[in-house]
């Protein structure tokens, strides 16, 4: 079960999230339109960032994914960088520093009966 956060207006979402029994828990912070500089990943096995795509999308900084990328590394949850987004999203790739970031939750706590 996952929730969209897009800045730190939403940061609520997560604590949401966090009383649902749901086996794996993600947030989406796509499209990441304003810092999130405060979230507490407790609990959260997952994060997926991405930058808004298409005509009118909305620019993206790279500092607030070093941001939720240095917060995740520090809780444990996974970090998943889609992609800078823009007007050509193909173009702008989704390289950070050099790398791609394919972290995934383990599911090997889930019951699956």
């Amino acid at each position: 079960m996952g929730v969209t956060i897009e800045n730190n207006k939403y940061l609520y979402r997560a604590d949401l999230l966090r009383k649902t029994n749901a086996c794996i828990k993600f947030v989406s912070a796509e499209p990441l339109l304003g810092e999130i500089d405060d979230i507490n990943l407790e609990k959260i096995d997952w994060i997926i960032v991405g930058g808004e795509s298409g005509p009118g999308a909305r620019p993206m900084e790279k500092e607030w994914v070093l941001t939720i990328r240095e917060i995740a590394k520090k809780s444990g949850t996974a970090f998943f960088f889609k992609q800078w987004g823009g007007t050509n999203k193909k173009k702008a790739g989704r390289l950070l520093e050099g790398k791609t970031y394919d972290e995934y939750p383990s599911i090997s706590n889930c019951n699956t009966q």
